[in-house]
């Protein structure tokens, strides 16, 4: 049987921990073999203790404790390097997940899908400071990115282990897994789950968070457009951009053949001259990413493609000599 690792990230959670657990007892125990991964993000209320105090007397409870607050994205990838399940879940440790959607979710795996996301049907958090910026996030993520999908903000997910080992998360990344997984040619659904009001403790997330999002959304973006061939990128801009300073700079001089007028005494001039220094800095922006791409790829014996399955493809030494020969 499968072991499904379920990680959850906690900050400052001490009064929902035992519930929780129990929770995943009650909900994952008749459906399949478990593991809870808990990452404790710094707390600093207790939630360390009474986190080793549950892994004491249930083996199937991890407990990973950073030195400091990371993050979620931090702390999710902490999980994900020390769970040992085949599948691999993840979910808030503040109630409002509810672990009991878990094994419709792993069924709906099982028909072929890679991840499967959750999708807050009915959210239990406050309209301006949560539901509204959740709303508008979704929306330019859509768009953005073109994966269409309506909750991203949603922790609840279940995820087959080669799709998470190919992820590496850092900043506000927990937000763009499911895109990380689409980027990677994985089959993506999503499904109606439940949520539930928080009863205990404090919400981490703010409006503060709007920003960072916007930010890491352009570094998703071009890390799934441009990060093996960013000339396109910064070749574009810098030829469209040395272009509008030539155009610049033909309607200065035809001003001056024109009208007469000082060539030296107009701005587009000096606008000309910026465009053109613009598109030469762009120009060299683009190789320098070009040879940081081929080193990385390179140096790291990395390759530009993964591949999800093959058959009857192994070492060419490994082959009977006659076929050798024959080819």
């Amino acid at each position: 049987m499968r072991l499904l690792s379920v990680v959850i990230p906690v900050k400052d959670e001490r009064a929902n921990v035992r519930p929780l657990v129990q929770w995943l007892r009650d909900a994952l125990t008749p459906a399949c073999d478990w593991e809870a991964v808990f990452v404790d993000d710094g707390s600093t209320d207790g939630t360390h203790a009474e986190l080793l105090a549950v892994a004491a007397i249930d083996r199937r409870v991890k407990v990973v404790r950073l030195r400091k607050n990371f993050g979620q994205s931090a702390a999710l990838q902490a999980g994900f390097d020390h769970a040992a399940g085949d599948v691999i879940a993840t979910m808030d440790g503040d109630l409002q997940n509810d672990p009991a959607d878990l094994p419709r979710m792993l069924a709906k795996l099982d028909e072929g899908f890679d991840v499967i996301l959750g999708e807050r049907a009915a959210r239990h958090d406050r309209f301006l400071l949560r539901k509204v910026p959740s709303w508008c996030a979704n929306w330019l993520i859509r768009k953005v990115l073109r994966v269409p999908f309506r909750d991203f903000g949603c922790t609840l997910r279940v995820m087959r282990r080669e799709v998470v080992e190919e992820m590496q998360l850092y900043g506000e990344m927990h937000r763009f897994i499911t895109a990380l997984a689409v980027q990677q040619g994985a089959a993506v659904a999503q499904v109606p789950v439940r949520h539930h009001p928080r009863t205990a403790g404090v919400s981490k997330y703010g409006l503060g968070r709007t920003v960072r999002v916007v930010l890491d959304l352009l570094t998703v973006k071009f890390l799934a457009s441009y990060s093996t061939r960013p000339m396109h990128l910064f070749g574009g801009l810098g030829l469209t951009a040395m272009a509008a300073g030539l155009l610049s700079l033909m309607v200065t001089v035809g001003m001056k053949w024109a009208g007469g007028q000082w060539m030296t005494g107009n701005p587009l001039l000096l606008l000309s001259v910026l465009l053109e220094m613009l598109g030469v800095q762009l120009l060299s922006l683009g190789l320098i990413g070009e040879g940081m791409t081929r080193s990385n790829f390179e140096r790291h014996g990395r390759r530009p493609y993964l591949v999800r399955e093959t058959a009857n493809v192994g070492d060419h030494r490994e082959q009977p000599a006659e076929y050798q020969r024959a080819a």
